[in-house]
């Protein structure tokens, strides 16, 4: 635009909109568009009689110029007014309550359209009044405390996106029944065509003045008119379902440090309203990849194909905290709700109860089950408790050997301050197990592979008395690596029957589903994982690339993997699957440099411990893999790999049977690691091991089709559960008939009666 095709001028502007109007919309559309229509009509009149000018609509929403702002104020209270009269003989659920919001300042105008931050302030400003409530900005109190006789509360000042200085912010108070006298000036005789307001003695030109000095709310522009978001730009389309997008909250703390107890608070708001299964809600993952970018409302919700967005900040000084959050309907750019809360620390559980509680209500959400219960569970009523896991968790998503130390220090720190914080014994199960697929991360913790593995399965017991999705997701990978699919399977379905809308519980099934043989069942779950959290699409490719392989597409699985590893070309464990997949299609030059990339990241595992990742139930498919691998050229041979198969697998009494009251003459094959040692089994469960150079003793039991063994000083004295499977091709000499398979590999064995 060039200077000679606008003008500036300034002009008080009104603005407004419905509180809850999506709401009314999924009760009853017809009815709430005829209602619509004639409360429009008559906003209209009134903003006509006062010598306004419509700029313009959209959906539940109207913008209006005038030259006086005085007459912008009275004729927002004459529409308050009309509205609170034409509202009182509907029921509750029924009545249509506007939020009005006025603000004095600069605009630029373009034809019959005004834009510039005038426009902004006075959309911020609405969006902080009340259902049938008025807001002013500083400028227009300024203008109007000594010539409209009414009541004025102070909101404080309100930081704007792009507007150098803060807003300050006013409610307008009125009194039913009441008159609003005219200027002194202007008492000519005009018709009686609308209502007064007078307060009562006392609390006329009544102004509350904070007499702290008050924190700054961030807060990002309305979209002026034209830049809302497009259904036909969305890059997924929107469901059926109400979908909305958490963005990090901001932290407005002077102490950066504090940027854990906003982004937890973010984290905790996702978690909570992924509890419901009437709401498509974008995971964190994707969110949190807008922090500290200065994206539009618009950008956001086509980008992640939803139709809300909530953002906010959080301001936390000592023992005080303020909250900030809004409510956004990215498809007409206007503010279903936006509310401030202030208190101390301690209620910190109860503002996010409100917050969820507000969005389910703005938006319709019908809570389904146990879900009305599920929203005001924490696992801890202590606050000191939670700090010290929101500070862990953030620890823990940065994934360093240094943060994955501070991290596991939190959690048990919570875990010290409440024994029974079950989600801190999950995050402690999850980080333990994670570490185990990051040699460095592990490092970090001073744990051998094996300890981790055994540490996790620790944890997660104490988890299971309050059990999270987080938990049931790390049990469904423990009962995965012991080739219990159907347990697995078991643990994933309820893990997102507690958290519908958690991507990393569909990522779960759906490898769980393709190693189970039931590839296109997979797929739902990858496309629904992709859906949840679509700025991270490198892993869905890449089980994508699995199911499409366990269902014989090669090429397709070529093709999904490798897109995949570009887009991660970090990722080891895929780079051996492209590997892999390379070989059996031929292209045996990249798949040897496929392999040859792996190895220059991380040494190779022999071929026995990378099909230990792979819990293929269908041997076909597995015989298929590992030729793939050996075609890359990975060492071994084509039956180089334990037949961890269900026709192998013994029950649960034939492990009975054949173990206790034995001697076990085992051979232990722990990271290449291979020796020789004997375990006395009575038949009570009691067990001796004796090698070269020591004995101990410990406890057997079984547990379903499992036995689990505990020592007093092996294996850190922890318990470890294993299935046992006949080994078909046992070599007599070896002692190898058959062969454990637990959390931390695998292990020979022959027993004697």
């Amino acid at each position: 635009m060039t200077p000679e095709k606008f003008k500036r001028k300034l002009a008080a502007i009104l603005s407004a909109d419905v509180k809850g109007y999506s709401r009314l919309m999924g009760e009853d559309e017809e009815g709430t568009i005829h209602t619509l229509k004639v409360y429009m009509e008559a906003i209209t009149g009134f903003i006509q009689k006062h010598q306004g000018r419509i700029v313009g609509t959209a959906g539940d929403s109207i913008l209006a110029e005038f030259a006086s702002v005085v007459d912008a104020v009275r004729s927002a209270v004459e529409i308050q007014e009309e509205l609170k009269d034409r509202n009182k003989d509907l029921p509750e659920e029924k009545r249509m309550e506007f939020r009005i919001g006025v603000n004095l300042g600069d605009v630029v105008e373009e034809g019959d359209n005004i834009l510039g931050d005038g426009v902004n302030v006075a959309a911020r400003v609405e969006s902080l009044a009340e259902a049938g409530g008025i807001s002013i900005s500083g400028t227009v109190y300024d203008q109007i405390k000594k010539k409209l006789v009414l009541g004025y509360e102070y909101l404080g000042e309100q930081t704007v996106k792009n507007i150098m200085e803060p807003v300050r912010v006013y409610r307008v108070r009125m009194e039913p029944g009441v008159n609003v006298p005219e200027v002194a000036a202007e008492k000519k005789a005009k018709p009686r065509q609308w209502r007064r307001v007078v307060l009562p003695l006392g609390i006329i030109l009544f102004v509350v003045v904070a007499s702290l000095a008050v924190w700054r709310f961030y807060l990002r522009p309305t979209p002026p008119p034209g830049e809302v978001a497009s259904k036909e730009k969305m890059a997924f389309p929107l469901p059926d379902k109400p979908s909305i997008a958490v963005l990090p909250f901001v932290n407005m703390s002077d102490d950066a440090k504090q940027e854990y107890f906003s982004d937890g608070m973010t984290e905790d708001l996702i978690t909570d309203l992924s509890k419901l299964s009437g709401l498509l809600v974008i995971d964190r993952n994707s969110t949190f990849t807008y922090t500290g970018k200065a994206v539009k409302v618009k950008q956001v919700a086509e980008e992640l194909g939803v139709r809300y967005v909530l953002e906010g900040s959080v301001r936390k000084a000592g023992n005080e905290i303020r909250i900030n959050a809004q409510l956004i309907d990215a498809i007409t750019g206007h503010h279903l709700w936006a509310e401030r809360y202030d208190g101390k620390v301690e209620k910190i559980f109860a503002f996010q109860d409100q917050i969820t509680k507000k969005i389910v209500s703005a938006l319709a959400v019908k809570l389904v089950g146990n879900e009305q219960a599920s929203l005001v569970q924490k696992g801890t009523n202590n606050v000191a408790a939670h700090d010290e896991f929101l500070k862990g968790w953030g620890h823990y998503l940065r994934l360093t050997p240094v943060d994955f130390v501070k991290a596991v220090a939190s959690f048990k720190k919570a875990i010290e301050l409440d024994p029974n914080y079950g989600r801190a014994y999950a995050a402690l199960a999850l980080i333990c197990w994670t570490g185990t697929a990051d040699l460095p991360l592990l490092q970090g913790l001073g744990m051998s592979w094996q300890e981790a593995r055994l540490r996790s399965r620790e944890y997660l017991q104490k988890a299971m008395k309050q059990p999270t999705s987080i938990a049931y997701n790390v049990s469904s990978q423990m009962y995965l690596s012991r080739r219990q699919h159907k347990e697995a399977i078991s643990e994933l379905e309820r893990a997102i029957t507690l958290d519908p809308n958690d991507p990393s519980s569909h990522q779960s099934m759906a490898f769980a589903l393709s190693m189970a043989g039931r590839p296109k069942e997979a797929i739902e779950y990858i496309n629904k994982g992709m859906r949840l959290d679509p700025h991270n699409p490198s892993r869905y490719l890449a089980l994508l690339g699995m199911a499409h392989f366990c269902m014989g597409e090669l090429k397709d699985a070529a093709s999904l993997s490798e897109k995949a590893l570009r887009l991660n070309p970090e990722n080891v464990g895929l780079g051996v699957q492209v590997a892999a997949f390379y070989g059996l299609l031929g292209r045996n030059q990249e798949a040897k440099a496929a392999l040859e990339t792996v190895g220059k990241k991380l040494k190779l595992e022999p071929l026995e411990w990378i099909m230990f990742g792979y819990p293929f139930t269908n041997r076909a498919v597995a015989d298929r893999y590992v030729e793939g691998l050996l075609k890359a050229g990975v060492p071994g041979k084509p039956s180089g790999y334990f037949p961890a198969f269900k026709e192998n697998q013994l029950t649960g009494e034939e492990i009975m049977a054949l173990l206790f009251g034995s001697t076990i003459t085992e051979t232990t094959i722990l990271a290449t690691l291979k020796m020789r040692f004997e375990i006395e089994l009575k038949k009570n469960g009691e067990i001796t091991l004796r090698d070269a150079n020591s004995s101990d003793s410990g406890k057997s039991r079984i547990e379903g089709d499992m036995i689990c063994t505990q020592y007093q000083k092996n294996w850190w004295g922890l318990e470890n559960c294993a299935t046992v499977f006949r080994n078909p091709s046992r070599r007599p000499e070896s002692k190898d008939e058959y062969f454990f398979e637990s959390d931390i590999g695998f292990l020979t064995f022959s027993p004697v009666h």
